[in-house]
């Protein structure tokens, strides 16, 4: 249930009000991935995931927690559609479980999972908000895993089945279909550093699988536009710009070089149907295994593109950069609070590459949030918000194509590795009661977006009275 609200938010001091009045269509949302809230890990003929094994393994999540409860989305989605509909958003950014729709990510289909999603996608509809999908947030089926995973080439064609199959279900009530959620997260800290799911450590594996997911990714948008599929199609990356910690030429090589890991080993395939020559080289024997078609497969146009921006990234040749050393806020991650670099990213995209309509599909930060007296006092959240929402303006107002941004997240959740300790939430969760309760953040998030409302009805009228 929602905690109810002793007062209402008094604004947070310091908070610099974003001043850009957005068109408006601009679609304002908020956003979770279900093993990160859903929980209910093996109700109703749910299959396992990676992550469900992953948070088995001893010193995996910093805490010792798991995904089996989280935020039991599952047993409360009436509830939890109630609370986005408060929030005064236009939109809902979620993802659905593949082993709970599909347990062994190929064959049989589970019916009660397939249901679930329905009354999610219908009771957003019934609130008046549009269902924006994601096939892929990390929880592959362990099933697929155990054949192979995202390194077998056959794990593409059934990510294919496996869209077609949501898109015979749900695709003609979405907004639209996000194909894989920040595909260098998978293949780099599952499969390289081995930090998260699946937990292995292997480059070349790692570099496979960042192939296999973008061929994945473009065939995927082809058989669901040959199924009819109306809802626009995309893909969501995490990127940041990449900077040297000093004027050396060593930094600035190795500035080039992370920034073609992150960014254009992404970027170029997708929009220009080639890998960076410089990452390839690199690479040397760790460079994927790529066949005839692939990289035109991959650059199948999109209808948008998201990115998810959370802070810049500084490099080092020498000693690693230090970021307490920058002199910038930082959050509960330990990241630099950086929002130029929001604007600095989204121009750069711009001026390099044929983009599509850009979403900030995640953004957001997580600090420490006590609740005292049923009230969360996030000053630094709602701060953090409304400078990286002026800077989204500030790209929009310099030309580039911005269509939408959503909040990272609805709710605090299980943070992968980190477990619980970490909250990005705008809403406060009591994971012992799962009680929730608005934080100034979401109180701050849902007067704005009525400022901008107000603004263009103001607008609207205006216009009217000049054209009578």
């Amino acid at each position: 249930m929602l905690h109810p609200q002793p007062s209402p938010m008094s604004a947070p001091n310091a908070v610099n009000e974003p001043t850009h009045r957005f068109p408006a269509d601009f679609v304002w949302g908020v956003a979770t991935s279900a093993y990160q809230i859903e929980g209910a890990s093996t109700a109703d003929g749910k299959g396992p995931s990676i992550w469900d094994t992953f948070c088995r393994q001893p010193g995996a999540i910093a805490d010792g927690s798991h995904g089996d409860v989280a935020c039991d989305h599952y047993h409360r989605l009436d509830a939890d559609l109630d609370l986005i509909a408060s929030l005064g958003v236009d939109a809902y950014r979620f993802s659905v479980s593949w082993p709970r729709v599909q347990p062994s990510g190929f064959g049989a289909w589970n019916t009660k999972g397939l249901d679930f999603y329905e009354r999610l996608v219908d009771g957003l509809l019934a609130r008046r908000l549009k269902p924006c999908l994601t096939l892929n947030h990390w929880d592959l089926p362990q099933a697929l895993q155990d054949q192979g995973g995202w390194a077998a080439r056959d794990t593409v064609h059934r990510f294919v089945d496996y869209a077609q199959g949501i898109q015979r279900r749900l695709g003609d009530r979405l907004a639209s279909i996000t194909t894989h959620n920040e595909p260098w997260v998978v293949a780099t800290l599952g499969h390289e550093t081995g930090v998260f799911a699946p937990g292995i450590r292997d480059r070349a594996v790692a570099m496979q699988v960042s192939h296999h997911l973008l061929l994945s990714h473009g065939l995927a948008l082809q058989a669901l536009r040959a199924a009819g599929a109306k809802a626009p199609l995309g893909i969501v990356l995490n990127l940041a710009p990449v900077q040297p910690a000093t004027d050396s030429p060593e930094d600035h090589a190795l500035a080039k070089l992370e920034d073609g890991r992150l960014l254009r080993w992404y970027m170029d395939p997708l929009l220009c149907a080639t890998y960076p020559t410089d990452v390839l080289a690199h690479l040397g024997r760790d460079v994927p295994r790529i066949e005839h078609g692939d990289l035109q497969a991959i650059a199948t146009p999109m209808d948008f593109m998201g990115i998810n921006y959370y802070t810049r990234t500084v490099v080092s040749a020498g000693a690693p950069f230090d970021v307490k050393t920058s002199g910038l806020p930082l959050t509960d991650m330990g990241w630099e609070v950086y929002p130029q670099g929001l604007t600095e990213l989204l121009l750069r995209l711009h001026a390099d590459y044929p983009v599509p309509p850009l979403y900030i599909t995640e953004n957001g930060g997580a600090f420490p949030d006590p609740l005292r007296d049923g009230l969360v006092r996030d000053a630094d959240r709602t701060r953090y918000l409304a400078d990286h929402i002026a800077a989204v303006g500030e790209a929009l107002r310099r030309g580039v194509p911005m269509a939408g941004y959503m909040v990272w997240s609805l709710m605090d959740n299980f943070e992968w590795a980190s477990g619980y300790a970490k909250r990005f939430g705008i809403v406060h969760v009591d994971y012992a009661t799962q009680r929730r309760t608005l934080k100034d953040s979401a109180h701050w998030y849902r007067q704005f977006l009525q400022r901008q409302r107000d603004g263009h009805a103001a607008s609207a009228r205006t216009g009217a009275t000049q054209g009578a």
